[in-house]
């Protein structure tokens, strides 16, 4: 497995906090666009992520903590996928995720269509029996299938189910008929934005944030669709739907679930970067970063 240097890695770290060996974190780009059904280009979000990274500060003021320094963060080359596609393009990534967890390192894997979590989430299951998988997304992606191909990105989550059924979905609002059949016949537990926002969930004291949390499993994965923000916060997706969740009570429900749970890897997809606006790739970068330093804040203070 080769790091990518500098000049190219996530947030532009010195090789001596980016190398593999002693780095805990891997951010895994996997630019794979098969199946993606409206607005094409996720397979750019990998490179205009890590690009935009580079404008991102290492030190976060909130935690004060620079994290590169304390777990290392590595950067692999992009996954390729010459002439591989759907299940033969899903092996891949589970084959390579695997192999990082059994060097014990925390995976972040940045799409590319959504497609992309089903392997990254495969291994983690195999890893964590009892892993629940935290959705965060505008679409439930319970399809069986999506214009003839059970591995489009609208099937992602289906496939995922027939391995993993421990999921928890948050910010949908848009599915079809089918898919609101199945969440109701198998109990997904699944927030709707609209529910969230109309304040179903606020009682006793608690809220939505509080009943999410409540449903996880000790050890969490989350796959995070970019298309959960409302496209005023994040408007570079392959299908942009209005009426989603926004930046402060998205950051405070991860902040809650990496306190309370063993949050233990992630996936960021569905970037789709618009040509001469830059302001939505930094922002990817500015999360994904955000995100890590939620949920390692936590683990090195438990840790000391």
């Amino acid at each position: 497995m080769k790091t990518l240097k500098k000049d190219k890695n996530f947030l532009s770290i010195p090789e001596e906090f980016s190398n593999l060996e002693s780095s805990k974190i891997v951010i895994l780009p996997v630019p794979y666009e098969h199946t993606t059904s409206y607005i094409k280009g996720t397979i750019l979000g990998p490179e205009k992520l890590l690009e935009a990274s580079h404008q991102v500060e290492l030190y976060d003021e909130e935690f004060n903590l620079e994290l590169y320094r304390e777990a290392g963060i590595a950067t692999l080359e992009p996954l390729k996928f010459t002439n591989l596609k759907d299940a033969d393009a899903v092996e891949v990534i589970y084959k390579t995720v695997l192999e990082l967890l059994n060097k014990d390192k925390f995976v972040v894997t940045i799409g590319g269509e959504h497609t992309v979590a089903i392997g990254a989430i495969k291994a983690y299951s195999e890893i964590y029996p009892n892993l629940t998988i935290l959705h965060f997304d505008a679409h439930s992606d319970l399809r069986d299938e999506y214009e003839g191909n059970k591995y489009s990105h609208a099937s992602a989550l289906a496939r995922v189910y027939e391995f993993n059924k421990n999921l928890v979905q948050v910010g949908i609002r848009a599915q079809d008929a089918e898919e609101a059949k199945f969440i109701k016949e198998n109990g997904i537990k699944t927030f709707y934005a609209w529910e969230i926002k109309s304040g179903k969930y606020n009682r006793n004291g608690k809220t939505w944030q509080d009943a999410i949390v409540s449903e996880l499993g000790e050890h969490v994965y989350i796959t995070f669709d970019l298309d959960y923000f409302d496209p005023s916060v994040m408007p570079a997706v392959g299908t942009p739907v209005p009426n989603g969740l926004y930046w402060d009570e998205t950051i405070e429900l991860l902040k809650k679930v990496s306190k309370q749970k063993n949050v233990v890897g992630f996936d960021i997809v569905e970037l789709c970067p618009l040509p001469g606006i830059e302001y939505p790739n930094f922002t990817a970068a500015f999360f994904t970063n955000k995100l890590l330093n939620i949920i390692f804040a936590n683990k090195i203070n438990s840790s000391t």
